[in-house]
């Protein structure tokens, strides 16, 4: 189970990637206060958690509802997170901004920056590659990482600047693009397999 976990913990912390949108988050909350500030992230993390946390228990039952096979999904989850790095290594990420203090919270730090296409495609291919519980436990390992670097997300940018949190977003973004391709070529590999 240790390495199934691993690898789904791994795929998944790369995608959510908080490190890399640490500017983001900086940036999004400008000029609001500290204790503002702490509660938007509260609820973004909130929301990122239980919404991630839905696909994993109910992964499965979307696919089958929209009669998606899992090799489709694989396919054509791998081409849209090959989408989402290059647009994050070309123009270098999100560039939406909530015109309501009060929203940032949910929408955009929780969606799309926390949970968005790239997040939720990872946890149904984890869902059906590695089970229901390495899932659930790589869900919740990531979103303690997601707590701890937005409690503590002052710090940690003063600490890693605006050049190195923008060197480690296009690293992940490398990783994602690396892990989009995978997806394709299970997805395709899958696909040959079960064709007549």
């Amino acid at each position: 189970m240790l390495p199934d976990l691993t690898r789904s913990f791994i795929s998944l912390f790369i995608i959510v990637d908080p490190f890399g949108n640490i500017p983001i988050f900086i940036g999004l909350t400008e000029g609001i206060s500290s204790d503002s500030r702490r509660r938007i992230f509260h609820i973004a993390t909130i929301t990122g958690f239980i919404l991630l946390l839905a696909f994993a228990l109910a992964g499965r039952e979307i696919l089958s509802f929209f009669g998606i096979t899992l090799q489709s999904f694989m396919i054509a989850g791998g081409i849209l997170l090959l989408i989402i790095a290059v647009r994050i290594l070309v123009i270098g990420g999100w560039e939406e901004r909530s015109r309501s203090p009060e929203s940032i919270g949910v929408v955009p730090i929780a969606v799309p920056l926390l949970v968005g296409p790239g997040a939720i495609t990872t946890t149904i291919i984890n869902l059906e590659t590695y089970g229901i519980l390495t899932t659930i436990i790589s869900v919740v390992l990531v979103f303690i990482i997601v707590w701890l670097t937005l409690r503590f997300i002052e710090p940690i940018y003063r600490v890693l600047g605006r050049s190195g949190s923008i060197v480690i977003a296009r690293v992940m973004a490398l990783l994602i693009a690396a892990i989009a391709v995978q997806f394709i070529i299970e997805g395709l590999e899958n696909l040959s397999i079960e064709a007549p």
